[in-house]
């Protein structure tokens, strides 16, 4: 159906809007996110007397540098689901092999878009960092929204599609 088609763009292209957004937002807006790294990859709003603070890194160069592959990430992904969505797009009509073929930049942004949020800000922001111990600069919450989102779309954009009705 044509309509299962169309929603798949739509979810790809809000999923890029999302990340290109939150990348644009933090060139920006640099310093803003910027505190955030700063704050979870120095661990110094964890418990007190955390045991985990033998992992924080205090260096101000790799603060940046994970920030700027942090934004890297984020655009990388919206340029990849963007590009996915228009090529999903411009083979709307198309026989279901080549659709479902065109699918493969769509879930490559995806992927990245998942490893970014569930592995970088989930696993080794949220558990390597400690940041789950954080009160104030803790993105749990928000990261796990876009995990779920993510991996929602990417099950649903998986799923084949048939040729259309003629």
């Amino acid at each position: 159906m044509i309509i299962t088609r169309l929603a798949k763009v739509t979810m790809v292209a809000g999923l890029a809007a999302l990340a290109l957004i939150v990348a644009c937002d933090n060139i920006v807006d640099y310093d803003s996110n910027y505190e955030f790294v700063r704050h979870v990859l120095s661990m110094d709003t964890t418990f007190a007397g955390n045991a985990l603070k033998h992992r924080a890194i205090t260096n101000e160069t790799l603060w940046h540098v994970a920030y700027v592959l942090i934004i890297a990430v984020e655009a990388v992904t919206g340029l990849l689901l963007a590009f996915g969505a228009l090529a999903l797009l411009a083979r709307l009509r198309s026989p279901a092999a080549i659709f479902n073929r065109t699918k493969v930049w769509a879930v490559a942004g995806l992927t990245m878009g998942f490893g970014l949020w569930f592995i970088g800000f989930l696993v080794i922001a949220g558990e390597y960092f400690a940041m789950w111990q954080s009160k104030i600069w803790n993105g749990q919450e928000a990261a796990f929204r876009i995990t779920a989102v993510i991996l929602g779309v990417l099950i649903y954009v998986s799923l084949t599609d048939d040729d259309l009705a003629e």
